[in-house]
């Protein structure tokens, strides 16, 4: 007759590992974000938003109360190079 809790170790490893790992992912994601919680349903001008924030200040999530950009501004476009057509 098999012992009804000889099965709760494996359970309780694997359980465990689910943990760990959606921890470790919370973790990640929380200091990947500067330290704030993810943003979900962005659409598109929260997007260009977030671009224009991360050329002023080289973050994502940061924001800057200056009212005069950087000079580095200025020359970091968000357009990026095209190939050259040929006719």
């Amino acid at each position: 007759m098999p012992v009804p809790f000889e099965s709760l170790l494996p359970f309780a490893i694997i359980a465990g590992m689910y943990v760990v790992t959606a921890t470790g992912l919370n973790v990640t994601r929380y200091y990947s974000n500067d330290r704030k919680p993810g943003r979900y349903g962005l659409d598109l001008w929260e997007n260009q938003m977030m671009e224009r924030d991360r050329r002023l200040t080289g973050s994502k999530r940061g924001q800057s109360d200056s009212p005069i950009a950087p000079a580095g501004f200025a020359t970091n476009s968000i357009w990026y190079l095209e190939k050259q057509r040929t006719h």
